[in-house]
């Protein structure tokens, strides 16, 4: 190690340093001084420079290894691709390799980035949890149509909103009341109708069982369908 001379001829002067502040992790606290002393499981979200799209992303970190990923994406088709990448590189790297590894898009790219500061600064979901989470947390997340929770409305000043798709589902029909206002509408979840059809289901069928309704739809004046009308 190089010094200047003006550091050579300095008088030697001893300070107290109690090491690094504890964070929490897995119900436990840790004084963090290398990447295997980082578990848990959280979240990041990421955007793209153009911000055209983002990135959710959930790892689940045991002593500093990535054990499990769920990256979800919108808004952007390359970056879907891009995630299927992603999937593959991050699993079983360190965070810190993670960090510095290309994820193929700058919306995950920069989800890492946020993810890792939270993860290093004690900041997970599971810090309080004892033993943390399972492998396997993450994938409960999307519940048991596995699908992500997607909201799509799309609105004009001289037509109104439109409920695309929501987190029951893809929207089949809005419910109007007598004034025009939506009370109500009618979905399907598509995660469940798909897994209808795998069970070689009739595809109409298939659709009808994994369709509901939510408000006051019943009670609508008018029904009509969002992508029509």
């Amino acid at each position: 190690m190089i010094y200047s001379k003006e550091v050579e001829n300095m008088c030697p002067v001893k300070g107290i340093s109690h090491g690094a502040a504890p964070i929490p992790e897995e119900g436990k606290w840790v004084q963090a001084k290398e990447i295997k002393d980082i578990s848990g499981l959280t979240h990041g979200i990421g955007w793209c420079a153009p911000q055209q799209g983002a990135c959710k992303l959930t790892l689940n970190i045991k002593e500093g290894i990535i054990q499990e990923a769920l990256v979800e994406t919108i808004g952007c088709s390359g970056m879907t691709h891009s995630a299927a990448m992603a999937g593959e590189i991050l699993v079983g790297k360190t965070i810190l390799e993670a960090l510095n590894t290309d994820l193929v898009c700058d919306a995950i790219n920069t989800a890492m980035r946020e993810l890792f500061l939270q993860i290093v600064y004690g900041r997970s979901q599971s810090a309080f949890s004892e033993g943390g989470l399972p492998i396997g947390a993450g994938l409960e997340d999307l519940g048991k149509g596995t699908r992500s929770q997607v909201g799509t409305i799309y609105s004009t000043k001289s037509k109104g909103p439109r409920y695309l798709e929501l987190a029951e589902g893809y929207i089949v029909e809005i419910g109007l009341d007598k004034d025009n206002q939506i009370i109500g509408y009618k979905y399907v979840n598509l995660g469940k109708m798909m897994e209808n059809i795998k069970k070689e289901m009739d595809p109409m069928e298939a659709i009808e069982k994994a369709s509901g309704t939510y408000g006051r739809f019943d009670e609508a004046v008018k029904k009509i369908d969002p992508r029509e009308e």
